[in-house]
């Protein structure tokens, strides 16, 4: 078991810490919020879609965000109208049209004048609507120029990444290209972030349970132990719960020190390779956690006792039973599976079992001592998540959580250390996703909080696990209304998180006067061992 806690612990500050992902929409746009909103200037962003057709054949669909200005797409596909797609002459858009249009949707290049000019000018050579590519791989939320007072534009404006554009710009060239623009509304409830909420809050509630448990059973065999009375088992005072490790305040903040420097490393070199590096390390911890928890399942069932009670030497793993070598197999097999179809759209239900089990053997065997050690490491992490995700802006002009979390510079769509489920009932697709760190850091304290519970022999309503997990829960629920709020930029959930956690916490125990236990110790003070011994043998 010693050598299946270091593999984990390792694995806790290579692919789970270093890696509090923010929670994000992924159609993530950057925005300008140098001009307010004004008259004829002041429609909410929306994503577009352009649907492209080649010489007639549906071809690729783009999305783009919709400007300030200008008229509200038609939100349904069947009313969106198939409009010829033409470069602009000038290119930039930027003076009068050579050539009269005839209802033509444009395609222009972002720069040299203004959003509006570019706009003003394609409505007076008779555009129906004006695509703009941006500069760069990304989206530009457009507005009106500050100085403008009023602004009258009677077509639709939308930007598109300059990945985007190109690839726009070549068909343009060589094939005869048409185009369909809409904006179809979002559900006003994302589904898939109701599961991920339930799916957050239930993996705690199973690790928090499997811990107390753990740490009951270390508890009365220690008991047990002392009774006896045997000078042989004098030296039980310090020992720990099997198999655990425990934080110190040290390691707690050099946890945040080495997860920033491995982002950075992440954020420099993310490439192809570097993403392989990282799946191949999720799938060793995937399969040290799915074996870890099947062996403990199965081990419940009276069948597989004898299985899980027998031992065999492996070399490098020590003893190993016979129940986790027969095992072993199915989990290396699960993920190797995994890793070779994880460009498939169903791979996501492999990664989150993986990704899960990680989770909950991690809240199993790392665990925080005490109350201080707890409230250092959540500081910490809730300055190193809002750090990278917010103020790493102004040194890198981008935010190096984001960029990492969407594995930009990589070909590939983001990183496996994430929950993620598909948005259903979504038209526009795609994933919403949850870090592991915004789970197992927070997960790591509501743990304790349980084990302290049961080892004070505390019920629900006078302990604190209940109103630890209540707190994590509402904390996760407003990252989401935030995230929802705020046109989808990433949010570092732990910023909501580890106020109604920790702040519970703390408030809680200083207000029933358990403060100084938990903060030092930790659990419930214990008779001494040699005082046992003494009094049994009088």
């Amino acid at each position: 078991m010693e050598s299946t806690s270091f593999v984990l612990f390792l694995l806790l500050l290579l692919t789970t810490v270093f890696y509090s992902s923010p929670v994000f929409a992924g159609d993530i746009v950057h925005q300008d919020d140098v001009a307010p909103k004004k008259p004829g200037c002041d429609n909410d962003f929306v994503l577009v879609k352009v649907q492209t057709y080649i010489n007639g054949i549906e071809d690729l669909e783009f999305v783009g965000v919709g400007a300030r200005f200008g008229p509200i797409l038609e939100s349904k596909e069947k009313n969106a109208n198939h409009t010829k797609l033409t470069m602009a002459d000038p290119p930039d858009c930027c003076s009068e049209f050579k050539h009269r249009l005839m209802g033509e949707v444009i395609l222009v290049h972002r720069g040299n004048c203004s959003f509006t000019t570019k706009a003003n000018f394609a409505d007076a050579a008779g555009a129906s609507a004006i695509i703009i590519i941006n500069n760069q791989t990304e989206l530009f939320k457009m507005v009106c120029e500050a100085n403008e007072t009023d602004v009258s534009i009677s077509i639709p404006t939308i930007m598109l990444p300059q990945d985007a554009g190109a690839v726009l710009e070549k068909n343009v060239n060589n094939s005869i290209v048409s185009v369909q623009l809409y904006s179809p509304g979002r559900p006003p409830v994302d589904i898939a972030e109701v599961f991920l909420w339930l799916m957050a809050v239930g993996i705690i509630l199973c690790a928090s349970y499997w811990s107390a448990w753990s740490a009951r059973e270390a508890a009365t065999e220690q008991d047990k132990l002392l009774k006896d009375a045997s000078e042989d088992y004098l030296d039980t005072e310090n020992t720990g719960f099997g198999g655990s490790v425990d934080i110190s305040t040290t390691s707690a903040v050099l946890f945040v020190v080495i997860a920033s420097c491995f982002l950075i490393l992440l954020y420099e070199f993310m490439s192809i390779w570097f993403i392989d590096i990282l799946v191949g390390l999720f799938c060793i911890g995937g399969i040290e956690g799915l074996q870890t928890c099947l062996v403990a399942l199965l081990s419940s069932f009276g069948q597989f006792e004898h299985a899980s009670g027998s031992f065999v030497k492996v070399p490098f793993f020590g003893a190993v039973s016979h129940l986790t070598l027969g095992i072993s197999p199915f989990c290396i097999a699960f993920a190797v599976v995994w890793a070779v179809f994880r460009h498939h759209s169903f791979a996501w239900i492999g990664q989150d079992i993986l990704g899960i089990a990680l989770i909950i053997t991690v809240l199993q065997i790392v665990r925080v001592p005490n109350l201080k050690v707890g409230t250092v490491l959540l500081s910490c992490a809730f300055i190193y998540d809002i750090f990278w995700v917010f103020a790493s802006k102004w040194w890198f002009d981008e935010s190096v959580m984001i960029v990492v979390a969407r594995g930009d510079k990589s070909g590939e769509d983001g990183i496996p250390m994430l929950l993620k489920i598909p948005r259903m009932f979504d038209p526009w697709g795609g994933y919403s996703i949850i870090g592991f760190g915004d789970i197992i850091l927070p997960g790591l304290l509501i743990t304790f909080s349980l084990r302290y519970d049961w080892l004070s022999k505390k019920n629900l309503r006078t302990g604190y696990f209940i109103w630890a997990i209540v707190a994590y829960g509402l904390g996760l629920l407003v990252t989401y209304i935030a995230l929802n709020m705020m046109d989808g930029h990433g949010q570092p959930a732990l910023l909501y998180i580890v106020p109604f956690t920790l702040g519970t916490f703390l408030t809680l125990g200083r207000k029933r006067g358990d403060l100084k236990d938990l903060w030092s110790r930790g659990e419930p003070e214990r008779p001494c061992p040699h005082k046992i011994f003494e009094e049994s043998s009088e």
